[in-house]
């Protein structure tokens, strides 16, 4: 017998110098047989008859003890009966191999060899399952295709569809012609889409998710194929909350590092806002400082359709420190932004009147765009674009509103121990002269009226009528109250959950990192 055609599993028993009869078995498949049972024809009287002698070797005992009795039972069973009931033997032979009696059984052979013992073979058949199997059900099965994007206002039906990789001019003329389609979708920038097809590229689902406003529903627009027809319709749903986790590193700019790590454009805004009075976001960034945020989504379906507040954010910038988080007292009417030990992140004047955005030039000598000549500037340009919010950087009263030459459409706004702001080049000017204005009101509009070249802010920060760095104006202000002392054990439970946040974000930067 070759190596290939021995039996996987061999096991007898049997005593060598006895006239007992042995019982063999066997699995062999090269046999043709599920399970082969050795049994000398002259055999005579019950199993447990011949296990039972007195004259049994230790190596016999040996073997016994480690029989179970289930498996002894069984052995015994099919010395009577293996003749006349093969195929009930060939189940209960395999059922031993499968108990822990099976293991002792094939340990080794207390006899001669069972090859040379009279046997008979008993064999049953198995029939292949494969050959009733048809055919049709071996062909490789289908499958779906999915693929997210936002919508562009430049879009047509076709470069929609193209760009979510759907090859159907069906699909492409039902867009066409659908009203809810053209108003709700084609054209509308900035809309988060979602598209699932067949594995030939032909539409199945057509979904897009937007926010009309701040009701805290979404609308859902949805394209079905039926059939070879598609239907639209469209639904609203409520917004879900959920908490997100993130981190980045500074590699040129915040804008930079939070587009590499998805972070949303509102949540950077955030961050540089809470640390615009530590910060300075235009000139102090340094490569390598690193920040990590935890900030609410607004989600439709599970997927984020915009961002939300900021819970808290920590900034390390040039070796230091800074951290944040959102707490609003019980009795007070909105919350703010503190550190962890409770001190306010907010300061008696803003860092910049503008969101943060790319500065033009900053506090230096520079080349005047109109006279040609080199002047001191004494002031901050904030590129922006026409129309974009301006607003007070502090408490006061608007002490001019109008025009005047080289400013163009110019507020100056008063504020306290004789100091004073400019907001230059204005498109448009919201506010009147005499008017009380509040930090963060807006008072007018980005423009490019006066002496600029194009649509900027101008900002200057004056202190008894010397032009002083704004920035540096707004890092030594004096802060706002800190947490009040009832409020201070509710404060610190939430201060020691954001430490824990604050650290699984950074352990969430630096895999990413990796």
């Amino acid at each position: 017998m070759s190596e290939d055609d021995a039996p996987l599993y061999s096991g007898s028993i049997a005593k060598a110098d006895s006239s007992r009869p042995a019982v063999s078995a066997r699995v062999s498949p090269a046999e043709n047989c599920l399970v082969c049972i050795s049994v000398p024809p002259t055999s005579a009287g019950p199993l447990a008859q011949v296990l039972s002698e007195d004259t049994l070797t230790s190596g016999d005992r040996t073997l016994i003890h480690g029989l179970t009795t289930a498996s002894l039972a069984l052995l015994d069973r099919l010395s009577q009966t293996a003749q006349k009931h093969p195929r009930r033997i060939t189940a209960a032979i395999a059922a031993l191999l499968l108990t822990g009696g099976g293991g002792a059984f094939a340990v080794a052979s207390l006899g001669p060899d069972a090859s040379e013992l009279p046997t008979k073979t008993v064999s049953y058949p198995v029939e292949s399952l494969a050959e009733n199997l048809a055919l049709e059900s071996l062909d490789a099965p289908g499958f779906s295709l999915y693929r997210s994007e936002q919508t562009r206002s430049s879009d047509t039906a076709e470069s929609l569809l193209q760009r979510m990789g759907v090859a159907d001019p069906a699909a492409a003329a039902f867009l066409r012609s659908d009203n809810a389609v053209r108003q709700n979708l084609l054209g509308r920038a900035g809309r988060l889409i979602s598209a699932e097809t067949t594995d030939d590229h032909r539409l199945v689902r057509l979904t897009a998710r937007w926010a009309p406003d701040d009701s805290g529903t979404f609308r859902r627009l949805v394209v079905e194929r039926q059939d070879e027809r598609f239907s639209s319709r469209i639904e609203t749903a409520p917004l879900t909350k959920g908490t997100r986790l993130a981190g980045g590193v500074i590699r040129s700019s915040l804008f930079a590092a939070t587009d590499a790590a998805n972070i949303p454009d509102g949540v950077a805004v955030q961050v540089a806002e809470i640390f615009s009075g530590n910060i300075d976001f235009h000139r102090s960034l340094r490569k390598e400082d690193r920040f990590a945020v935890v900030y609410e989504t607004l989600e439709a379906d599970g997927e984020p359709l915009r961002s939300g507040r900021v819970l808290s954010t920590e900034f390390r910038n040039n070796g230091k420190t800074h951290q944040a988080v959102w707490f609003q007292e019980t009795d007070a009417s909105k919350g703010a932004y503190y550190t962890l030990e409770g001190e306010s992140m907010r300061r008696a004047y803003l860092a910049s009147p503008v969101e943060f955005s790319r500065v033009t030039s900053g506090f230096k000598m520079r080349l005047h765009p109109i006279l040609q000549t080199w002047r001191a500037h004494l002031g901050t340009d904030y590129a922006a674009p026409t129309g974009t919010a301006v607003r007070t950087v502090g408490d006061g009263v608007v002490e001019f509103a109008g025009v005047q030459n080289g400013f163009g459409n110019v507020i100056f706004v008063k504020h306290r121990n004789q100091h004073v702001t400019v907001y230059a080049h204005l498109s448009r000017i919201d506010v009147k002269n005499g008017q009380s204005v509040s930090q963060g009101q807006t008072v007018g509009a980005v423009g490019s009226t006066g002496w600029a070249t194009g649509p900027h802010l101008h900002f200057e920060f004056r202190i008894n009528g010397q032009h002083q760095d704004p920035q540096t104006i707004a890092q030594q202000s004096e802060a706002a109250a800190p947490v009040s002392a009832s409020a201070r054990a509710a404060f610190d439970r939430l201060a020691s959950a954001m430490r824990i946040q604050l650290s699984s974000a950074e352990l969430i930067q630096q895999a990413s990192a990796q």
